[in-house]
């Protein structure tokens, strides 16, 4: 099997364009990083996490996105990454943000298996549900949903909208439209850095006011 080595140095110059300016990050954050580009690159060449095959492209637009996002999330006890895939956008903000708690939910058995081979290798808290957002005990909710590239994103937008007490945070292609839902309204609309036209949508839950 090959062995793949990218610095930390080099990470951190990839990812430098999404993070602002003054973002104060965790000092194992870059090093975290390099370790989970390895395992992925060599899951990858036995189980298609991703379809980017290129290391930089793979730290930009899986690390560098999800850091993004990751700085517009607000207050954020407890995040669902709804469709996790490889871990994105959630293990990203779970390393910026350790004191959160993230759950990957991911339902394709090999997917989920090297969420939970990341997480044990990186020492984190998170939770990886192995399952469908829908088979999730009813009262379970979170602070903030997140979904990156899923499936059917209509359909998966609207399952993720029961589980969000606050925010959704989508990220998207710039072309579509951003989802119209009952009970959220946007709170803003940010393009992302990077030549792919990409965009971050921030619906916040609208709150009820009782008399």
């Amino acid at each position: 099997m090959p062995a793949f080595t990218f610095t930390p140095t080099r990470i951190a110059e990839l990812v430098r364009p999404y993070l602002a300016p003054d973002a104060t990050v965790p000092t194992p954050l870059y090093e975290q990083l390099a370790t989970y580009l390895d395992l992925l690159l060599k899951w990858n060449t036995r189980t298609n996490l991703t379809a980017i095959r290129e290391p930089e492209e793979i730290v930009r637009r899986h690390f560098g996105e999800s850091l993004f996002a990751a700085q517009h999330l607000g207050e954020c006890v407890t995040l669902l990454d709804f469709g996790s895939g490889a871990g994105f956008p959630g293990l990203p903000i779970q390393l910026l943000w350790p004191e959160s708690q993230v759950t990957l939910a991911e339902s394709q058995n090999k997917k989920a298996t090297f969420l939970r081979e990341i997480v044990r290798t990186l020492g984190l808290k998170t939770e990886v549900w192995a399952n469908r957002v829908e088979a999730m005990p009813g009262p379970r909710s979170f602070d903030v949903v997140a979904l990156r590239a899923v499936d059917n994103m209509e359909e998966a937008v609207k399952a993720a909208s029961t589980r969000a007490t606050r925010r959704l945070a989508i990220m998207m292609s710039a072309h579509h439209a951003i989802p119209s839902l009952p009970g959220f309204s946007l709170a803003e609309e940010l393009s992302q850095p990077g030549d792919d036209p990409l965009k971050l949508a921030l619906l916040d839950r609208n709150q009820t006011h009782e008399g």
